[in-house]
């Protein structure tokens, strides 16, 4: 296990076993990097070993009394010494970080795996043959003795929903993913497993915030959140995409050290619609950063896509991913931790949804036969365009998901293939739960009263932990990068969880506080910017430089050979793209990675 998972921690290892239970750990050393924060590491009746970072290690250290007693300089020897002091429960309500972590107790022959509330960082469980397995990345769990590899139906039934995998569902059946939030306690005697959740967002609103309360607390606590993950004893870069979200963080980290002695990194493309490195750069100009811009072309895709899908084990057809990795590979020249602007969108609600929510309100005044009769069919004969967040991309999206409650036009702007369509390109057994029906349930779980907060707690719920979590946490580690984001920060979190949702949008205006809250740091042209995220230009590269590429990877052949895709559906599918009738970049893309993903990990494993 310890062996597939050497790109995670190639510094050190450390391997502990009773018989009953075993901790395997690879170090990537961030702090400390002596053989004093080796793990697993043992304090009294405590055994631990954990994946990420506390932020807030040094003042718990000052709080509890431990500086005297500690033997290292790591963040892991306080939490390990607080656990065996306080116990899980009350640990946790005072860490802040990001992680997951295994704790045995030897005390009580009990395990506790704990990952923290965004899901920055990945837990995966499989239940096998009587025992329970464990690991930071699926694919160590496929070494478990006697475990057979096979495909989840309903893992695909929602990866063609969403490009990604949601909730606890993985693409192999028996293996599932620890939730965001989650604490399990194991009897290592009896085997019994008990779930509980911990850190649960506070949606009461405090009307008493005002607008120049919200502006002046959050960019305090953005401030003291990037101070923190600034902590290291190796050097520390940013992300830097030209987007709002990151630029604000190299901008705090400019202002926090007091200097831009410190490297940014960004991602350019040839198709401007999809190319932001201008702005980036601009950013870093203006800060005075050592700045680098890594150039993603059509055949890097080629060359590289199958180690990708390795790389993350699962289908997984988030567009960023692949540049990200680029960008890492080149980061990891010159750092070995980078903050990612990850987040924002999901707390300072930045997102087209969020704007398209409080238009479907207004739109919704329309008499139906308007709506469905005239302005829904003159939509869908907008012509087909590939451009990024184009037009008419976005205004079928709105006419369609319009007409349904907000969960679910929630859902139809994330939709990559519709319910009704996905049995033209799959064989999918019957009776499967409606992918839409997990944001409706997100929506209903959701505490908060207004609109907003329960689409923001769908994001968190899903978009966050497995979509851009999963690509911030592989494609960095891929190369041996810790990437952090303090965007995540708990205090930050729970404190715009308070906030008037009036107040964190303008009308249809999103990231009204972060704008004002960074306005004295950022070109106004930044401020200002519409927010675009990284993605490939996949779509006018299917129909060009990459469709030779395509179309073998989707050969009828190739295709039939997953048992689980169709093969005449999915042609279809791909004349209508390259013909451009219909944009179906996403679809066919999503498509791409799972043919892939079942060659290498399906197909390959049952031939051994």
């Amino acid at each position: 296990m310890a062996d597939r998972m050497r790109h995670r921690g190639p510094d050190d290892e450390g391997l502990w076993s009773n018989g009953q239970a075993g901790l395997v750990h690879t170090r990537l050393s961030i702090l400390d990097p002596s053989p004093a924060g080796r793990q697993p590491m043992r304090v009294g009746a405590t055994q631990l070993i954990v994946n990420g970072e506390i932020y807030n290690f040094k003042e718990l250290a000052a709080k509890h009394g431990l500086a005297a007693s500690l033997k290292s300089g790591s963040d892991s020897e306080v939490l390990v010494r607080m656990i065996d002091a306080l116990g899980v429960a009350n640990t946790l309500e005072s860490i802040d970080g990001m992680y997951a972590f295994a704790v045995y107790s030897h005390e009580t022959e009990s395990l506790h795996l704990v990952r923290d509330p965004f899901g920055v960082k990945p837990l995966f469980v499989l239940r096998h043959d009587g025992c329970l397995w464990f690991a930071s990345e699926i694919k160590a769990l496929l070494t478990v003795p006697g475990f057979v590899a096979k495909p989840s139906p309903e893992a695909l039934h929602h990866f063609l929903s969403f490009d990604y995998i949601p909730g606890a569902f993985t693409a192999f059946e028996g293996i599932e993913e620890v939730r965001p939030g989650a604490w399990w306690e194991i009897d290592a005697k009896t085997g019994e497993v008990t779930h509980r959740t911990h850190a649960e967002t506070s949606w009461e609103t405090d009307d008493t915030i005002t607008l120049d309360r919200a502006v002046e607390h959050s960019r305090h606590l953005l401030t003291t959140a990037v101070e923190r993950q600034l902590v290291a004893d190796v050097d520390v870069g940013v992300m830097l995409s030209g987007g709002l979200d990151s630029s604000s963080i190299a901008a705090l980290v400019a202002h926090t050290r007091g200097n831009s002695d410190f490297h940014t990194f960004s991602i350019g493309f040839d198709d401007p619609s999809f190319n932001e490195s201008h702005h980036a750069a601009e950013v870093a100009q203006a800060l005075g950063t050592q700045h680098h811009s890594i150039l993603v072309r059509p055949e890097d895709v080629a060359a590289k896509l199958t180690s990708i899908v390795e790389a993350i084990d699962e289908p997984y057809a988030d567009g960023s991913a692949l540049p990200t990795a680029m960008l890492a590979e080149h980061a990891a020249e010159h750092v070995t931790v980078l903050l990612s602007g990850e987040g924002g969108d999901e707390v300072f609600s930045g997102y087209d949804t969020h704007a398209a929510s409080v238009a479907r309100r207004w739109y919704r005044m329309l008499p139906g036969w308007v709506r469905r009769g005239i302005i829904r069919p003159a939509v869908q004969k907008l012509p087909v365009t590939h451009s990024k967040l184009s037009f008419d991309f976005k205004a079928k999206r709105f006419a369609h998901g319009a007409e349904f409650n907000a969960a679910r036009s929630h859902f139809a702007w994330r939709a990559v293939i519709r319910e009704e369509h996905k049995a033209s390109v799959a064989h999918l057994p019957e009776g499967l739960t409606p992918s839409h029906r997990l944001f409706e349930e997100a929506y209903e779980a959701c505490t908060g009263s207004h609109e907003l907060q329960k689409l923001l707690h769908i994001d968190r719920s899903y978009h966050l932990p497995d979509d851009l979590m999963v690509k911030n946490d592989r494609m960095t580690m891929l190369h041996s990068i810790e990437a952090r984001v303090p965007f995540c920060d708990r205090e930050l979190v729970a404190f715009l969880a308070r906030v008037p949702p009036r107040l964190l949008m303008n009308g249809l205006t999103p990231k009204r506080l972060l704008k004002l809250a960074m306005a004295d740091l950022l070109p106004p042209g930044i401020i200002g910017r519409k927010k675009m995220g990284l993605e490939m230009p996949y779509s006018s590269w299917m129909r060009g430089p990459l469709k030779d590429f395509v179309h073998r990877i989707l050969d009828p052949d190739r295709v039939d050979a997953t048992g689980m895709l169709r093969s005449n559906g999915i042609a279809t599918m791909f004349e209508e793209h390259c013909a451009m009738k219909v944009d179906h970049g996403r679809a066919l893309w999503g498509l791409v990675n799972w043919v892939l993903w079942h060659e290498r990990y399906i197909q390959t494993t049952a031939t051994r």
